[in-house]
């Protein structure tokens, strides 16, 4: 027969299943990708409104070039786009790793510092090298998918190319610079059931805008900018802006499901 001590100590079935459950809610939620903060620092928070500003400014300088030759136009202006998102990136996102880093213990008097995983960060070189490969290689990928979507297939080649690429540089590489090739983010990313962030928000908005800015292209009003791909390179950088700054503020955090 149980001593009355042991029946004491043991807990009620309907506990045992509520701290079941707890435990499974707890898993399941450290399972979800999180939202990525901004660094906390005063060059980070002026980098932040500087970007954007920087993406209107030399949008409008050269829309007169991208609507008389779009190919030599985005062509010329990627290289201070990617300038700018390296920037972005490196002053304002933590790299991919920067949570598991810890900071390095304070070394006792007359014990000597260990070089350690404890002190190990993310090198942001590499990091960013990796990322813009990534970027260049879903370039590809993203062409694909215009061309799916109506885009010319055996003629605009480069000018499809070189939109993908725009696209790739606003939307993904923030994403590869913070997420890394991680399976279970990229799901949930591909998914559209990741957190709102500056980054996811930004790429949710030039996908979004790309796909507005097909719109005018079939109609019927002889337009010089109606041409492949000026209206759809329009809303890329116009829904980048705003899905970044929604990510960013109101939408933070948030998940479609």
């Amino acid at each position: 027969m149980p001593s009355s001590d042991s029946v004491a100590i043991s807990p009620p079935p309907a506990q045992k299943a509520k701290a079941g459950e707890i435990s499974k809610d707890k898993d399941l939620k450290d399972a979800q990708t999180q939202p990525v903060q901004i660094i906390a620092s005063s060059q980070a928070q002026v980098v932040r409104h500087l970007q954007p500003a920087l993406l209107i400014s030399l949008f409008l300088a050269r829309f007169e070039a991208l609507v008389a030759d779009p190919v030599s136009a985005l062509s010329s202006s990627l290289p201070v786009v990617v300038a700018i998102q390296i920037t972005y990136a490196v002053v304002c996102l933590p790299a991919v790793g920067s949570h598991v880093a810890k900071p390095a213990k304070k070394a006792r008097p007359g014990e000597k510092k260990k070089a350690g995983l404890e002190s190990a960060g993310p090198n942001i070189a590499v990091t960013t090298l990796v990322a813009l490969i990534l970027s260049a290689i879903a370039s590809l990928a993203v062409h694909v998918v215009f061309v799916l979507f109506g885009a010319p297939f055996l003629t605009h080649v480069e000018n499809t190319f070189l939109c993908s690429a725009h696209l790739s540089v606003l939307g993904l590489f923030p994403l590869f610079y913070t997420r890394g090739v991680s399976s279970n983010d990229w799901h949930e990313i591909l998914s559209a059931s990741a957190p709102f962030d500056e980054a996811f928000g930004g790429l949710i908005g030039a996908c979004v805008g790309a796909w507005l800015g097909a719109v005018p292209i079939p109609l019927d009003w002889d337009r010089e900018w109606q041409k492949w791909p000026v209206t759809i390179v329009c809303g890329v950088y116009a829904g980048y802006l705003v899905g970044k700054l929604l990510g960013g503020t109101v939408a933070f955090a948030k998940r479609f499901s």
